[in-house]
C-alpha cells in the first residue's frame, strides 16, 4: 500500500495541461455550435416573443415558463443545425480560413460524437418548442429543414441563390419567439419575418465579399465568386431599398421607433450607394458587414424598448 506521504498529487505542469485541454475542449464547442450564431437569433427570438406579449396583452410574469422553453428550445435547435452543418462542411472547411479550426477539421472531437451531438441537440430543441405551442416547434423544425436540408446539403455548393435559401432560417426565430405566445398569426409577425429575410442577403453577401478568396478555394458558388462585385453591389442595394417600407407596417410601436428604424434603413441605403464610387470594395464590404451587425442589434433593442410600460 502507497503511504499517503509519499504520494504525489498532480503537478502544477499537469494541472495546466489538464485545464488547457479543458479550455480547449470548451472553445471546440464553442466553435462546433457556433455560439455567435446562437446569441444574434436569440436576440430576435426574445423580441419575437416580447412583440406577441405587446400586441396580446400578455404579461412577461405569466408567460416566464414559456420564455424559459422558447428561448431554450430555440437555442438548442440552432445549435443542433449548426453542428450538423459543420459535420456536413467537414471537406471543406479546411480550405477556408475562419472554419479551418473547427473540430470537424482538427479532428479533437469524434465524428461520430458530434453527430449524436447535432441530432440530440435538435431533437431536445423542438421537445421544448413543442411545449410552448405545436406551432412554435413547427417553425423552429422549418427552420432547421431549410439550414441543415435546403441550405447545407443541397444549394450551398450548387447555387448563388444559396443566400437567400438559407435567409429563410435565420428569419424563422422571431416567428418561433413569437407563436411561442400566440400560435394565432398577427400581421406584425409577418413584418418582422421579412425583416429578418431580407436583411440577411446584404450581410451575407457583404461578408462573401470580404471572403471571396477563400469560397473560391472551397468551392463554393457565392454571387460575388460567380459574378464579381459588381452584381453583388447592386444586389445588396436592391434588398436594402426592400426594407425601406416595412418599419411604416409597425407604426403602432411610435414616432421614435419609425424614424429610428427608418434612419437605420436610409443609412444603409446610402452606404451602399456609396460602393459604387468607393475604390476599396474590401474596405467597403467590410463597413457594410459592421453597419448590418449594428443594424440588427439597434434594430430589435429599439423594438423592445418602446413597447416596456412606461417608456
Amino acid at each position: 500500500m502507497n503511504n499517503p506521504r509519499t504520494i504525489n498529487t498532480a503537478s502544477p505542469i499537469m494541472d495546466q495541461a489538464q485545464q488547457d485541454g479543458e479550455r480547449t475542449y470548451w472553445a471546440d464547442f464553442l466553435s462546433l455550435i457556433k455560439v455567435g450564431i446562437i446569441n444574434s437569433n436569440l436576440i430576435t427570438t426574445f423580441a419575437g416573443f416580447w412583440m406577441a406579449l405587446y400586441f396580446s396583452g400578455t404579461s412577461f410574469v405569466a408567460q416566464w415558463e414559456t420564455f424559459v422553453l422558447v428561448m431554450l428550445g430555440t437555442s438548442l435547435v440552432i445549435a443542433g443545425g449548426c453542428v450538423l452543418n459543420n459535420y456536413y462542411d467537414r471537406d471543406i472547411d479546411f480550405k477556408m480560413k475562419r472554419t479551418s479550426n473547427r473540430p470537424t477539421v482538427t479532428g479533437t472531437m469524434s465524428l461520430q460524437h458530434i453527430l449524436m451531438l447535432g441530432i440530440g441537440f435538435t431533437f431536445l430543441g423542438l421537445i421544448c418548442l413543442f411545449l410552448t405551442t405545436p406551432v412554435a416547434a413547427l417553425f423552429g423544425f422549418l427552420g432547421w429543414f431549410t439550414y441543415v436540408v435546403l441550405y447545407t446539403m443541397w444549394s450551398k455548393r450548387r447555387y448563388t441563390i444559396n443566400t437567400a435559401i438559407g435567409s429563410f432560417s435565420g428569419a424563422a426565430p422571431p416567428v418561433i419567439g413569437w407563436t411561442a405566445v400566440d400560435p394565432y398569426f398577427h400581421p406584425a409577425v409577418f413584418v418582422l419575418f421579412l425583416i429578418m429575410f431580407i436583411w440577411q442577403t446584404p450581410h451575407f453577401l457583404a461578408l462573401a465579399m470580404m471572403k471571396t478568396k477563400e469560397y473560391r478555394d472551397a468551392g463554393i458558388p457565392m454571387l460575388p465568386v460567380v459574378h464579381g462585385f459588381p452584381i453583388t453591389k447592386r444586389q445588396i442595394a436592391v434588398y436594402i431599398a426592400c426594407l425601406l417600407p416595412l418599419p411604416f407596417y409597425l407604426g403602432s410601436l411610435g414616432m421614435f421607433f419609425l424614424i429610428l428604424a427608418s434612419l437605420l434603413n436610409v443609412g444603409w441605403l446610402v452606404l451602399s450607394i456609396y460602393g459604387f464610387f468607393m475604390k476599396d470594395d474590401l474596405k467597403w464590404a467590410k463597413w457594410m458587414f459592421i453597419y448590418s451587425l449594428n443594424y440588427l442589434m439597434i434594430f430589435f433593442f429599439a423594438m423592445i424598448l418602446v413597447t416596456i410600460p412606461g417608456f
